[in-house]
């Protein structure tokens, strides 16, 4: 290299190094004036803390209906699908009305001859009145008319009875659900034989909405926690038990109590 070659780097070699040092100044001047850090300010407020503790628990339905017949025949028709959420007063099962409506039917004939001879009875009473005061028929005759027509009133009253038990059975060919919830398993099918009274279900019917939660406590326990509660020295992870009541609010029971929670299905 020439002397010439020397001075040309010289000034290129200054500029870098002139270069560098302001850079160092400026990361000097960065680092002796850190950012401000964010404060975040929250206002302390005292508030009303619910105190819960978590315990073994079982659901179990609201209400269970048990469907049986209460009439006798072949069943004709099931018209539920097995699981499903079903309303009270829907259809079930439909049993061979035919009997039924033959005795409803026969019924309301003894109804309407019933009636008939009441009428008769009560007109022949109201012709006797004014020939037993001029002794054309006895006072016997006159008695016997009017308690003939009692007895017609009395077959009348038998045959509406008779009537309205026709109908009922009738009406109870068609199975309703007593109760809404969600239906089991049917134990019959289409062509099988049921009897008033049997001793074996139709079908069950599970109401969930509410629902029953069982959760378990000794009474000891629940007594001691509430002692804490009380004088202030309640323990880490134990507190009084609680339940959801029906208007949402949360409050302590005893053990071994029913806890109603009020749901929707499919939530």
């Amino acid at each position: 290299m020439t002397k010439h070659a020397r001075f040309a780097l010289l000034p290129s070699f200054i500029i870098i190094s002139a270069a560098l040092l302001a850079g160092c100044n400026d990361q000097g001047d960065t680092q002796a004036h850190p950012a401000e850090p964010q404060v975040t300010v929250h206002v302390v407020e005292s508030a009303p803390l619910a105190v819960t503790t978590e315990l073994p628990g079982r659901t179990t339905p609201f209400r269970i209906a048990e469907v049986r017949p209460q009439v006798s025949g072949i069943v004709l028709k099931r018209n539920f699908t097995e699981g499903s959420d079903i309303e009270a007063g829907q259809s079930l099962y439909q049993i061979d009305p035919a009997t039924y409506q033959a005795d409803y039917d026969s019924a309301k004939g003894e109804l309407a001859k019933s009636e008939a001879a009441a009428a008769i009875a009560h007109l022949t009473v109201k012709r006797y009145v004014p020939l037993v005061g001029t002794k054309y028929i006895s006072q016997q005759e006159y008695d016997q008319a009017i308690a003939d027509a009692r007895q017609a009133d009395a077959a009348v009253i038998a045959a509406k009875a008779a009537v309205e038990s026709a109908r009922i059975n009738l009406a109870y060919t068609k199975v309703t659900s007593p109760i809404s919830g969600r239906i089991g398993k049917s134990s019959v099918t289409e062509g099988a034989l049921v009897t008033n009274g049997q001793a074996t279900e139709l079908a069950t019917v599970q109401q969930l909405d509410p629902i029953y939660v069982d959760v378990t406590q000794s009474s000891s326990d629940f007594m001691r926690l509430r002692q804490s509660v009380e004088q202030g020295s309640l323990p880490q992870r134990q507190h009084p038990q609680q339940r959801r009541v029906g208007n949402g609010k949360w409050s302590g029971v005893p053990a071994e109590r029913h806890a109603a929670i009020f749901r929707r299905y499919g939530r």
